[in-house]
């Protein structure tokens, strides 16, 4: 609406015209790709479905659909290239940031990722349990069930470590709750590394990699059998216990590399 000056002595009002329907549509088609990647059901990285299973899922006209994805563009949530289709943005890109560098280059800020893992999956695996539906336990239990066909065929360290986090973020995702999502899902580089860290250290000494075997299928079953307190002190606990064992083979190393130098004449 536009008043004239004061001085003309009478305000005129000017209507504004309105958004046209193309422009009304677009805004919804845009919140309603933007609650699918608040919600998880579209991740950082992912190319968007075609023009046309878009067109058919949102119900739109296929202008409007491109309008939708235009405002996307411009606000940073999704790319386009050329002949490769729109892919959802990384928002966060911690895993990028010097920062991130930073934590990744300093063995002992591992031990402060436990902590935050502990206060995350705990939480993670509480909600999950009380919130968690029928899809979500489908979506676990095949996570679930992919570490335990590894383990049958031997595959490497690395494969083990990107099941293993696929079943703790899969568990994190039916907490329904957004912003711990993409809290993980922010630092999840940083929280394979942690991963990493327990797959070689721990995977190969028999009495560890049963009792993590254990702790997983304790809070596998806690969660799927919608018991929040005790997935919650599953999760914790499963943290707290690869922290104490990745802590205590580095005490023994180091016991190990000050007795060698005293035997060698260095101490």
């Amino acid at each position: 609406m536009h008043l004239s000056s004061p001085l003309s002595g009478a305000a005129t009002v000017t209507a504004v015209p309105s958004p046209s329907p193309v422009r009304q549509v677009a805004d919804v088609v845009a919140e309603r790709i933007e609650q699918l990647i608040v919600d998880g059901v579209l991740k950082a990285g992912q190319l968007l479905p075609s023009e046309r299973r878009l067109t058919e899922k949102l119900g739109v006209s296929r202008s409007a659909l491109r309008e939708g994805l235009q405002l996307l563009r411009a606000r940073g949530i999704i790319t386009t290239a050329q002949g490769k289709g729109s892919v959802v943005s990384g928002m966060t890109r911690l895993d990028a940031s010097p920062l991130m560098h930073l934590f990744s280059s300093q063995p002992r800020t591992l031990y402060d990722l436990f902590e935050v893992r502990a206060l995350l999956e705990g939480e993670s695996a509480r909600l999950a349990a009380t919130r968690g539906t029928d899809a979500d336990f489908i979506m676990i239990r095949r996570r679930y069930q992919d570490m335990l066909d590894a383990q049958l065929q031997d595959a490497d360290t690395s494969v083990h470590a990107r099941l293993d986090h696929a079943f703790h973020l899969a568990v994190c995702e039916a907490s329904h709750n957004a912003v711990l999502v993409h809290t993980q899902q922010s630092l999840n580089e940083l929280m394979l590394t942690s991963v990493f860290a327990c797959v070689n250290n721990l995977y190969h000494r028999q009495p560890q990699k049963r009792m993590i075997d254990t702790q997983h299928a304790d809070l596998f079953n806690a969660v799927t059998g919608r018991l929040p307190e005790q997935a919650r002190r599953a999760a914790i606990d499963h943290v707290e216990s690869v922290r104490d064992s990745l802590n205590d083979i580095e005490q023994d190393e180091q016991r190990l590399v000050r007795s060698t130098l005293r035997l060698e004449g260095w101490a």
